[in-house]
């Protein structure tokens, strides 16, 4: 009997036990779906109605076209903020998981001994534990994909001038390869915490903190996943669409300091005197190109997959040892 097919049995019960909220999930991401095409098309002919007006968005052309500029940047910036809020929705998706997996998958069986059933009709807890993985795992991954497409789609076609730049925690974690690193990380956390902890409650609640904790982690040490390209002169001539990473002064031995060394000084002759006193000069800047996207999307990728096999593994070694 080929692996699929073993797994239609358990597979079918994990679908059968939580249908009401898959239904409801799968229902609320179709919302959040045709939302997006709907704000797609009502930005984009705001804008349109904008341009046909021949009004600058930096006003100054009138007082009916100050009114008709603040009136577009208003609503566009609206626009942004609903697009932000789906991506954050998206954002929130690793950690949802990870406690559902934990919980009402696995610790809910565990704790109240309903897994025996299965257990003793040729299920082994092995396929049992890899049905509790693949059924949420795969739905999230297919729901995430769509949802980040359509969200990358909308903020491209919207022409909004507050669209969000590659780099930015909405789009850089809601795009490429690493939303779907970690939905797999969440679910991998959720079994190996569910088969630990064995409560419901606290196994949900743990696994959830555990995967939204590692997922700041990331967000907020990013930048270090790849070498930045470095910038330097007495000014700095900073091209567009650019990750800054850290902004600095250069000491004529070559040494890096502060931004804020000089930071006190009022005047120019202040600031010359602080420069001169710290012998500075000239200035750095670390930054990643729009070249160095998928970079850091890969080795991010790489890492949280590399986590999830480890949990995986340990759960299957920890559910084992529990079995016999």
């Amino acid at each position: 009997m080929s692996t699929l097919t073993a797994l239609r049995g358990p597979v079918r019960v994990v679908v059968r036990q939580h249908r009401w909220t898959l239904r409801i999930a799968a229902g609320l991401a179709l919302l959040a779906l045709l939302g997006l095409v709907a704000l797609t098309l009502r930005s984009s002919h705001v804008a349109e109605v904008f341009a046909a007006s021949g009004c600058p968005v930096d006003g100054g052309a009138g007082r009916s076209c100050d009114v008709t500029a603040r009136s577009y940047l208003d609503s566009m910036f609206e626009y942004r903020k609903i697009f932000d809020d789906v991506a954050l929705a998206l954002l929130a998706l690793p950690a949802l998981l990870s406690g559902f997996v934990a919980g009402p998958l696995i610790a809910r069986e565990l704790e109240s001994g309903t897994y025996k059933l299965s257990w003793t009709q040729s299920v082994s807890p092995a396929r049992w534990l890899v049905s509790k993985l693949a059924v949420p795992a795969a739905l999230v991954l297919a729901g995430t994909a769509v949802l980040g497409a359509g969200l990358y789609a909308a903020q491209s076609v919207s022409d909004n001038p507050y669209r969000s730049e590659w780099y930015t925690m909405y789009v850089y974690a809601t795009t490429g390869t690493v939303p779907a690193a970690h939905v797999l990380f969440g679910a991998a956390v959720g079994a190996l915490v569910g088969i630990l902890v064995r409560r419901t409650l606290l196994a949900s609640a743990l696994s959830a903190l555990v995967t939204g904790a590692v997922g700041a982690s990331f967000a907020a040490l990013r930048a270090g996943l790849w070498p930045t390209s470095t910038v330097t002169g007495r000014s700095l001539d900073v091209r567009e669409n650019i990750w800054w990473v850290e902004t600095g002064h250069l000491t004529g031995t070559g040494g890096r300091l502060s931004q804020d060394v000089c930071a006190q000084a009022v005047t120019e002759s202040d600031r010359a005197r602080c420069f001169a006193d710290h012998d500075i000069t000239g200035h750095y800047l670390d930054y990643h190109p729009a070249s160095h996207f998928w970079p850091l999307q890969l080795v991010e990728t790489g890492i949280l997959l590399a986590l999830a096999a480890v949990a995986v593994a340990v759960a299957f070694r920890v559910l084992r040892r529990r079995t016999g």
